[in-house]
């Protein structure tokens, strides 16, 4: 068979998604903030529209045509979603609002049954969202919180982690992949880690899941969740997936329609999952975008998406290492799709914007990880992250562009 040419590879990848051929201060755009979030490709946008156009309705309850429709679709994109991450039924896969508010809902739902003095692990490179819920819970419920360093090449200590983990220990939570560092975490070791105590897992795939295969069974993990428009999906959509028995166990998060079995002035009983959590009218369109998104991902096949995405980071490697004065944060052996970095003693906020005048989107501040930057005494970094549909020629221009940065801040 004739290997496919990486070129013609490029050009069909791009043209999926119009974004790209935006112009920012007259320049062509350069979009290397993919960590935040990723433009969405057209069948993503077509699907959207023609739910609106031809099968828009409220979902479940409905008898009239457009209400199956819809509920059709939606619970469609459900299955996929499940099929996505190997998991064992739809009914595991509950629809948030993204990766944050499956998180919330975790630590507000299966947290309640928290004791004084039980412990919660995450770890000192989590993103806000897998940090600020835990303490709240934990202080509702009298739960300590502990954090699990990491080493000067921003990797998780596991030696430390071992050593923390105990009988007192009911959730360890963290990241697969860091929005900050790009380092991945050892999944598989940490899950298996925590399991041996009798530790449940929840695992943040937020940064993980447009970059590689994830099958929940094969990890054996408790919980895990991603927001779709890291992904190549809309935005205000994300997934929780859960374990059948804990998701049983659990109580509502919120109340409200659709989350209900039958309702009285003074007693309601609640609907099985997920329904349970999906409380109100649901982001259908979004979820049929999502669904849209995962059968773009395995159009393209995860082999593609991977080698490009790998020899993209290791060019952006090649690119920041020949720039003088640069100081990247974070090596951690194992990373891949975002580098943070500093240029010379330039602040953040100054390096982004003359990017921005040329061109070039990056994304500059803590990144919803000021407890990391304190660690490291940092007023925040650039992160660069790139994605299947960059270029090599992108990653070139924005090495000539850090140079000329350097030349009008002075420091080159």
């Amino acid at each position: 068979m004739q290997t496919p040419d990486p070129l013609l590879i490029e050009q069909h990848i791009r043209k999926d998604f119009p974004s790209l051929e935006l112009q920012v201060h007259g320049r062509p755009l350069v979009y290397l903030d993919n960590a935040a979030s990723t433009f969405k490709p057209l069948p993503v946008l077509d699907a959207e529209r023609s739910f609106y156009i031809e099968k828009y309705a409220n979902v479940h309850r409905g008898v009239h045509h457009l209400s199956q429709e819809a509920t059709r679709c939606y619970e469609e994109a459900r299955a996929k979603v499940a099929a996505f991450l190997g998991a064992p039924e739809s009914d595991n896969i509950v629809f948030t609002k993204g990766c944050t508010e499956a998180i919330n809902l975790v630590a507000q739902s299966w947290g309640r049954r928290l004791e004084p003095g039980d412990e919660v692990l995450v770890t000192a490179m989590e993103h806000h969202a897998n940090l600020v819920p835990w303490q709240m819970i934990c202080a509702q419920q009298g739960a300590i919180l502990r954090i699990v360093p990491i080493d000067e090449k921003g990797q998780t200590d596991l030696e430390a982690l071992e050593s923390m983990l105990n009988p007192r220990s009911k959730m360890l939570a963290f990241c697969s992949i860091s929005n900050v560092l790009g380092s991945h975490n050892p999944v598989q070791t940490m899950i298996r880690m925590a399991k041996a105590v009798g530790c449940n897992v929840l695992v943040d795939a937020a940064q993980a899941v447009a970059h590689g295969p994830i099958r929940v069974t094969e990890l054996d993990v408790d919980f895990l969740c991603f927001s779709a428009h890291k992904m190549y999906g809309p935005t205000g959509i994300g997934i929780l997936y859960g374990r059948r028995e804990l998701l049983h166990s659990m109580p509502p998060w919120q109340g409200g329609g659709d989350m209900i079995r039958e309702v009285d002035y003074q007693v309601t009983s609640y609907a099985e999952p997920p329904l349970r959590f999906e409380a109100g009218t649901p982001p259908i369109a979004q979820a049929i975008g999502l669904g849209a998104a995962v059968d773009y991902l395995q159009s393209w096949g995860w082999e593609i998406i991977m080698d490009r995405e790998k020899a993209l980071y290791q060019h952006l490697q090649v690119v920041l290492d020949s720039i003088p004065d640069l100081r990247k944060i974070g090596e951690a052996t194992d990373r891949s799709s975002a580098q943070s970095f500093l240029l010379g003693q330039a602040h953040p906020y100054d390096v982004g914007l003359l990017l921005d005048s040329m061109g070039i989107a990056v994304r500059t501040g803590h990144h919803c990880a000021q407890p990391l930057m304190k660690r490291w005494n940092l007023p925040g970094t650039v992160r660069a992250s790139v994605c299947f549909y960059n270029t090599f020629n992108e990653l070139d221009y924005l090495g000539q562009s850090l140079l000329k940065t350097q030349r009008m801040l002075g420091h080159g």
